[in-house]
């Protein structure tokens, strides 16, 4: 009987130690499992933190680009008041040289009747007064020459500088219509029509005839908000291939087609 109770102690006590360590065990695992999620976690943290700074980097660099495309708007905008303004001295000049060219004209029919005088000498000469006569009309006729000439060359005079006013207007239009023109590239918007997220690329409905270049970087958009940043890799006139730089995605953010694309940083004017 002692024998038996001797065998059940020792059976119940094999059972013990068996389930003591397996006990063991599963807690040690499910240990090993805790510390690892609460790593998995912290990294999580970290990398949603990281994602967070990348992004508004990109908004307060949007913001930046936005506030020099305001100031090169700006420019513009000066530029035209200040054609407006050479225009209208333009036209200033204009009437003082149709003015002068009348006075021209008027100083010129005065030297021919000069001229008609000194031929005729009749009424009123005699021999006592011809030399005064003479000096009388060699006097009027030197002052008329010498405001004729002084005429002429104010008109030679406004003319050059009415020549260089309209060349300097030439090219204030020519420059503000170049400036407009890369204004508008830098404003204009493209739609993402194919995305390979394997790969890690995607296609836009634009390429070179909109300003994008391999330098130029680009940002996707959706409803106003940042999504992230793409490289051109390949760019044809109206279309272009670029890669997706995933770490400037936001977690559990997608590029998708119909999203938009803009200019990550204006052209320079």
């Amino acid at each position: 009987m002692k024998a038996i109770l001797y065998i059940v102690a020792i059976v119940v006590a094999c059972g013990a130690i068996f389930f003591s360590n397996a006990l063991s065990g599963k807690f040690s695992d499910l240990q090993k499992d805790r510390l690892t999620t609460i790593e998995d976690t912290a990294t999580t943290v970290k990398d949603v933190e990281t994602h967070d700074k990348t992004l508004e980097k990109g908004v307060d660099t949007l913001k930046k680009d936005n506030l020099e495309c305001k100031d090169e708007k700006d420019k513009v905008r000066a530029l035209a008041e200040n054609i407006s303004s050479l225009q209208e001295k333009s036209r200033e000049w204009d009437t003082k040289l149709e003015a002068q060219k009348k006075e021209l004209a008027t100083a010129t029919e005065a030297a021919e009747t000069v001229q008609k005088i000194l031929g005729t000498m009749g009424t009123g000469v005699t021999l006592d007064n011809l030399g005064d006569k003479i000096a009388e009309v060699e006097a009027s006729k030197k002052s008329k020459t010498d405001s004729l000439e002084e005429k002429t060359k104010n008109i030679d005079d406004t003319e050059k500088l009415l020549a260089s006013n309209r060349a300097e207007s030439d090219r204030l239009t020519k420059r503000l219509v170049e400036r407009s023109v890369r204004i508008n590239n830098n404003a204009k918007e493209a739609l993402v029509t194919a995305v390979d997220q394997d790969w890690g690329f995607l296609v836009i409905g634009a390429g070179s005839n909109s300003g994008f270049s391999p330098q130029t970087g680009l940002l996707v958009t959706r409803d106003g908000h940042l999504i992230g940043r793409v490289r051109p890799s390949s760019i044809e006139p109206n279309q272009t291939i670029a890669e997706i730089d995933f770490k400037s995605i936001a977690a559990g953010a997608r590029i998708m087609p119909g999203d938009r694309v803009m200019l990550g940083k204006p052209n320079a004017n």
